[in-house]
């Protein structure tokens, strides 16, 4: 070729193999040619006529493609029925242009190489991206023809079909998907997938599923509906994945999210006969699984499901309290509440384990939920006081160690939820002290098991006096093996009884031991007390006993007609007994004349003499009389006090919260001191709270009991107020 080629005749022979490759017959050109002609015309300063002139050119050619095979291939889809097959087959037509388009333009620009690699200075874009530009505009974009319209609407149509369960080929929707990713869109300076596809399929998709959230509400209950969601998550899912773009997933998830869970979470949950209340009840755990797992992915659903959870838990609380107030003097009420407590708590704790994948969030509601319903009973810590006394209590029929364990684990986790602690202190020292002192406890072991985790949970001082009244049990277990060493000893002091007395250290016990009821011992007993006192006060100086005959128990020997008994009775029973070795029959009033022993006790008394299992005495007219014609199989007969410490009745509460609130006074005034010996001065309201963030391990003091101990502090001049602040309050050393 000359060098005086002018610039038309090297076009003409560029645009005729431009025109040679798009026909698919590249293989008869000459590329050494055509480079060097391209060459030429760049090195002759005629680039840019040259891009502009070959930019034409493919335009050209685009748009005759569009005409002669675009617009037939929609024209066809169009006149046929919408099935997966016509809109997929529209998608390959687009798809296979494309392709061949490509091809030839990367043949083209193999020609074109040296200009393009020098297009930069004419600040013009790559022969590639005006390629595809082109394509955008000439094809995808057509003013001519509405390309896009039908390219999109395939699109869509072919998602549609599939969610409506067609089977549909998505390697044509993943085909023109991949077309529309590579083509850019600079005024929007995003990809026309984006624009032109992804903003309709979601729009579309929004539409979809708020029709399909309609659907599904109306014909499947809340399982199956939740099923749907799934499923419907599953599907967008793996379709984003295999025929659209990532970027997508979240979007259309969060549609589904929006549409099928966000706008329906009261609905789910309210859905009668298969709602979460239903699910709770009949402990459906894969349903409560699938429902946490789909509301947590909208932002108000745990959130809502934890508020639902919470009431379902407090209305079945307030039916047990309600059910336990009703039944207030049943002999099992107490057991029966906290059984009914640890059922839910039991049913709670596998909801979180197997359902809710042991989320803290529902951990935290579950424990403020319980801690006011049980805290609503106002007598929650006698009842779980009551259900541990009956635990650890002999007999227990059926129960291993370990079932008693885990039953007083049980019990230590409703007594965590207790906020006056001090309350069940109480009756549980009470309680207490009645299995050590009548031997009913299970074994030492598990009531001081016991002692360690109330220990553990509230520390040192709430066990100090329980701690104490064992160690009076051990003490005087050694003192009876002195007691009766100094027996066997001593000539003169040999006792026609066996005596075994237990000392108890007043300020550990919770009953009154400051002074001895009322009652008159038989000779025998009064020469046995005589003789412990004596032995006791040698060895211990400075100390005053007081005999409490209401709490001891003793070993008779009956002697009926036909057979002989071991009774084992209590104190105030063998004191009534020992009198029919003289009198044949007795009245009430006799009874108590010469015995002196309360009313209450004695009519107790005599009703587990005369009315119970074990009739030793008849009662004939008012008159009381030794059954001689008494029989029983068994040799050694346990004669069981009438019980008195089931559930209280509302007097005897009202004297046990006096006496809780005189020690919540004292510890009060002890916490107010303790601060403001530290501190000097203090705000009041800092001190309330501070005083009840001291206390709260303990009860749950009220701001105005708080100001009334700070008042009698005043009086008593442990503290003024300040001069300068009336609110404020200084110590007084």
């Amino acid at each position: 070729m000359d060098v005086s080629l002018d610039y038309d005749e090297g076009f003409k022979l560029l645009s005729n193999a431009i025109q040679v490759i798009f026909q698919k017959q590249a293989i008869k050109l000459s590329y050494e040619e055509l480079y060097r002609t391209a060459y030429k015309l760049t090195a002759n300063h005629y680039g840019k006529q040259l891009y502009q002139d070959v930019e034409k050119v493919i335009s050209q050619y685009l748009e005759k493609v569009a005409e002669t095979h675009i617009v037939p291939a929609f024209a066809n889809a169009s006149a046929d029925t919408n099935t997966a097959d016509t809109g997929a087959a529209f998608l390959k037509t687009v798809k296979k242009i494309w392709d061949d388009y490509t091809t030839a333009l990367d043949l083209i620009l193999k020609v074109l190489h040296y200009l393009n690699d020098r297009l930069p200075k004419y600040n013009l874009p790559g022969f590639y991206d005006m390629g595809t530009n082109a394509f955008r505009d000439k094809v995808i974009r057509s003013d001519k023809y509405p390309i896009q319209k039908h390219l999109i609407s395939a699109m869509l149509d072919q998602v549609q079909l599939e969610r409506q369960g067609d089977v549909i080929d998505r390697s044509a929707l993943k085909a023109a998907v991949t077309i529309l990713v590579q083509l850019y869109d600079p005024q929007a300076n995003n990809t026309v997938y984006a624009v032109d596809f992804e903003a309709e399929y979601l729009e579309v998709s929004t539409g979809f599923y708020q029709i399909e959230s309609q659907k599904l509400v109306s014909s499947y209950d809340s399982p199956e509906f939740m099923r749907k969601v799934e499923r419907r998550l599953e599907e967008e899912y793996e379709r984003t994945v295999h025929c659209l773009l990532n970027t997508t997933e979240p979007k259309i998830r969060s549609i589904v999210e929006t549409q099928l869970i966000a706008n329906n979470l009261h609905t789910i949950m309210e859905m009668k006969h298969s709602g979460l209340e239903t699910m709770l009840a009949e402990d459906k755990y894969g349903d409560l699984s699938r429902m946490y797992s789909l509301f947590s992915r909208v932002s108000a659903g745990l959130n809502e499901m934890r508020k639902y959870i919470s009431q379902f838990i407090l209305r079945k609380g307030e039916e047990i309290n309600k059910i336990i107030a009703e039944d207030a003097k049943g002999s099992n009420v107490a057991i029966r509440w906290v059984m009914d407590v640890l059922e839910i708590q039991d049913k709670c704790d596998k909801i979180l384990e197997l359902a809710f994948h042991k989320d803290k969030s529902f951990q935290i509601v579950f424990n403020e939920t319980f801690e006011k319903f049980i805290n609503e009973n106002s007598r929650a810590a006698e009842f779980i006081s009551l259900f541990i006394d009956e635990n650890l209590k002999k007999n227990l029929k059926g129960k291993s160690e370990d079932e008693v364990d885990d039953i007083l684990d049980k019990a230590i986790t409703l007594f965590r939820f207790l906020q006056d602690k001090d309350v069940f202190e109480r009756y549980y020292k009470q309680h207490l002290a009645k299995r050590l002192l009548l031997n009913r406890s299970v074994s030492d072991d598990a009531e001081r098991g016991m002692l360690s985790k109330l220990k553990r949970e509230c520390g040192y001082q709430f066990t100090n006096k329980l701690e104490g009244m064992f160690n009076d049990m051990k003490l005087s277990s050694e003192m009876n093996g002195y007691f009766k060493d100094h027996l066997d000893k001593s000539i003169d002091h040999k006792l026609p009884i066996d005596v075994s007395v237990t000392v108890l250290t007043s300020t550990f016990w919770p009953m009154n031991l400051s002074t001895s009821p009322r009652c008159n011992m038989p000779p025998i007993l009064v020469t046995a007390s005589t003789s412990f006192e004596q032995f006791y006060f040698s060895r211990h100086n400075g100390r005053r006993l007081t005999w409490q005959p209401q709490m001891g128990n003793a070993d008779l020997r009956g002697h009926f007609k036909k057979s002989k008994h071991l009774l084992n009775v209590s104190t105030y029973a063998m004191i009534v007994l020992l009198l029919f070795n003289q009198q044949d029959q007795l009245s009430l009033e006799e009874i108590q004349n010469t015995t002196q022993i309360a009313e209450a006790d004695l009519k107790r008394t005599l009703i587990s003499l005369a009315s119970a299992k074990y009739k030793i005495l008849k009662k004939e007219k008012g008159m009381y009389r030794f059954n001689e014609d008494f029989t029983c199989p068994m040799a050694r007969i346990k004669i069981q006090p009438v019980a008195t410490n089931k559930v209280e009745n509302e007097s005897e509460r009202k004297k046990t919260q006096t006496k809780v609130d005189e020690e919540r006074h004292h510890q009060i005034e002890a916490s107010i001191v303790r601060i403001m010996k530290d501190r000097k001065v203090m705000e009041h309201n800092l001190l309330i709270a501070e005083v009840t963030k001291q206390l709260s391990s303990r009860f749950m003091p009220s701001p105005v009991m708080i100001k009334k101990r700070i008042e009698a502090l005043i009086d008593r001049e442990y503290l003024e107020r300040s001069e300068n602040d009336r609110r404020s309050y200084r110590y007084l050393a």
